[in-house]
């Protein structure tokens, strides 16, 4: 992009105790003229006028600041501060703050580091590559997206602000740490994730979140990528996803050229398969899942990979598209199983019960391949029957609906602590719902026994949503909220108007880092009765509906989750993995140490109590990304729906809508 505008700063909004305020966005500063006024606030004040300053910047990050308006504005540099008014001019550095009404709306300005210019190129090129929505796509493939998930925005043009070590933002990794204002009544420690780390033995007890760029390191603890998940020796790779990006899957998991076989299971359609199939390696196969009711999607994100030493089962929230593994909140877990000793071939579990049923309801085709371990065998759903899940300590796939969610869970004893508990739904696609079929939902989300046999009891429930001001003033800006495709007439329903609450992430650092992660749970103040990862939005299509008198389930689409429930489990000391030689022998796993037996308690990261309860309970840390209890929508809070207008500009001055671009390819 030759004609694109050089960044050279940012003006950073200051609380008058010159901490940052969240309400207000970052404005991005250029080379040459730039306007600042009224309309990049948070509230209107016609004190400020819309042309309130220009800031006329150079490339070397000198600026010249001009007072636009009526109104005085207050420069402070240093120890000084300087009174301008109408037509006064003034230059300004690295580190000065604006007034633009003297005691109010306070700005820091920040520079652009030279070694980050090249960066900012690099960002741009990549957006040209990027594609965008199909303008000639038809109106019934619209209805599908919108029902599901379309899913798509462009990647970040973040920049690096280099700020001091006492500022309180950081834009980018590698630089100063961000240390969010406010403290969480509900959390008291918002910066929870900051000293989160798991024992790589209980990895596969958690989730975990994905790697986010653009926030604070401390953020990112404990987190993932791509290359984290697909490594080592794979010998079998299958891929289910909904969007793959065939371009940037290559480019960001280059082990992917290395695996002998791989199996893509996806949703895509018209031009992208054209391009999937013109540009997959010869040892790739695609295959799309049959789709026999009309608006549905294949639309689960898992991976299975096959080891010489055994099989890693993930599942996860993110497309195979680089923003949604680098620039949303997304949840991902993933454990490995070994091989099943020869004796033990016929011997199941519910996990693998579960897992076969899915693969077998995709209808792949199925395809011979020579292992090293075990020679010829065809790689069909059966094939997943060769290993022993019987170390998945208490996590259990989730398919067909809402209802094998119920019947889970009244199998399940909870404590007493949870009856008639608080429920929490959270999502990035919201379908065209009714009380009557969200009640229905409940009902499932509520089932369990309390210790003496009764019923666990209603929940009443909150939906996690992003209001318009949280996208507005996202890493993104409004092109993250076309990946939180709900229309208008599905969001603005009136009854949905008591169950908004916000999204607030300041404990994990991702509060600008807008939510593609699916998740819900059923919590008692930092205490969790169970939590579900899962690909499901809030839709009948991905639920499912109950229908002649509750005899049947109607479902549209593929889903795929996992889900976590306190449980007894056995104390090993090491974990099996099919890519640490340390831990394997020959294929094999060491005998355990310890056989104790413990049962596990579930909490956010924000818990405050003994990690020690007593000598036979272990406390597992959830990274749960938003605040528990939620805090409801107050009345100035407008929940986000993606085919309204949108005129106050974004943090890269953009309105809504706009085209997003999506896959690397423009022609894919």
């Amino acid at each position: 992009m030759a004609g694109s505008p050089v960044k050279i700063g940012l003006l950073i909004p200051l609380q008058k105790n010159l901490l940052v305020d969240y309400s207000v966005s970052n404005i991005p500063i250029f080379q040459g003229g730039n306007v600042i006024g009224r309309n990049n606030l948070a509230i209107s004040d016609k004190r400020v006028s819309r042309k309130h300053v220009s800031l006329h910047t150079t490339v070397d990050g000198s600026a010249e600041i001009v007072v636009e308006g009526p109104n005085p504005v207050i420069v402070k540099s240093g120890d000084q501060r300087k009174k301008l008014s109408t037509q006064d001019k003034a230059l300004i550095v690295h580190g000065d703050i604006i007034e633009l009404i003297p005691g109010n709306y306070l700005f820091k300005y920040v520079t652009v580091g030279s070694e980050h210019a090249s960066s900012s190129k690099t960002d741009s090129s990549f957006l040209r590559k990027e594609k965008r929505h199909s303008v000639e796509e038809s109106s019934a493939v619209k209805r599908n997206r919108h029902i599901l998930e379309d899913e798509a925005l462009e990647r970040t043009l973040l920049d690096n602000d280099n700020l001091e070590q006492d500022d309180v933002v950081a834009i980018t990794p590698g630089h100063s740490q961000l240390k969010p204002p406010e403290v969480l009544a509900s959390c008291g420690n918002t910066e929870a994730s900051r000293h989160f780390s798991v024992p790589k033995d209980r990895l596969s007890l958690i989730f975990r979140l994905m790697r986010v760029q653009g926030i604070p390191a401390w953020a990112n603890s404990c987190s993932v990528a791509i290359r984290d998940v697909i490594q080592g020796n794979v010998l079998v790779a299958v891929l289910s996803n909904y969007m793959v990006d065939i371009d940037w899957l290559m480019s960001g998991c280059p082990d992917l050229r290395k695996i002998p076989h791989v199996l893509v299971i996806h949703g895509e359609s018209g031009a992208t398969v054209d391009h999937l199939k013109k540009n997959r390696p010869a040892n790739w196969i695609l295959h799309k899942p049959p789709l026999p009711i009309s608006y549905g999607t294949h639309h689960s994100k898992a991976m299975l990979l096959v080891y010489p030493q055994g099989v890693r089962v993930v599942v996860h929230t993110a497309n195979l598209i680089y923003v949604d593994w680098n620039n949303k909140t997304q949840g991902l877990w993933m454990q490995d199983f070994p091989w099943k000793d020869q004796q033990n071939l016929n011997k199941g579990s519910s996990f693998e019960n579960d897992l076969v049923d899915y693969l077998n309801a995709l209808k792949w085709p199925e395809f011979n391949v020579h292992l090293p371990v075990v020679g010829n065998v065809n790689i069909n759903p059966s094939f997943f029957k060769n290993f022993d899940y019987s170390s998945s300590k208490g996590t259990n796939l989730k398919n067909w609906g809402h209802m094998k969610l119920r019947g889970v869970l009244e199998e399940c004893i909870f404590d007493k602590e949870f009856c008639k508990s608080p429920l929490v739904y959270q999502f990035s696609s919201l379908g065209s719902l009714d009380e009557r079929w969200l009640a229905e939902l409940a009902v499932s989300m509520s089932s369990g026994i309390l210790n003496d046999g009764s019923p666990l009891g209603s929940g009443k429930p909150l939906i996690i949503w992003p209001t318009v001001e949280d996208v507005r003033c996202s890493l993104e800006g409004y092109a993250a909220g076309n990946a939180i495709p709900s229309p208008q007439q599905n969001v603005e329903k009136d009854f949905l108007k008591k169950y908004w609450a916000r999204w607030k992430a300041n404990h994990v650092g991702r509060c600008r880092a807008m939510p593609h992660i699916k998740s819900y749970t059923r919590y008692n103040g930092q205490n969790l009765a169970w939590f579900l990862l899962t690909s499901a939005n809030l839709s009948k299509a991905a639920w499912g509906a109950l229908q002649k008198n509750n005899s049947q389930l109607m479902i549209r689409s593929y889903e795929l989750g996992v889900l976590f429930l306190p449980s007894t489990i056995q104390d090993r000391s090491s974990e099996f993995s099919c890519t640490e030689n340390q831990i394997l022998n020959q294929g094999e796993r060491k005998s355990f140490r310890n056989t104790d037996v413990c049962k596990t308690k579930l909490v956010t990261l924000c818990w405050k109590g003994n990690n020690g309860i007593d000598s036979s309970s272990e406390v597992i840390r959830l990274p749960v990304p938003y605040q528990l209890p939620p805090q409801p929508y107050t009345s100035e809070d407008i929940p986000w729906s993606w085919n309204r207008q949108y005129f106050k500009k974004d943090v890269y001055g953009q309105v809504w809508p706009r085209h997003v671009q999506l896959y690397t390819n423009e022609d894919a």
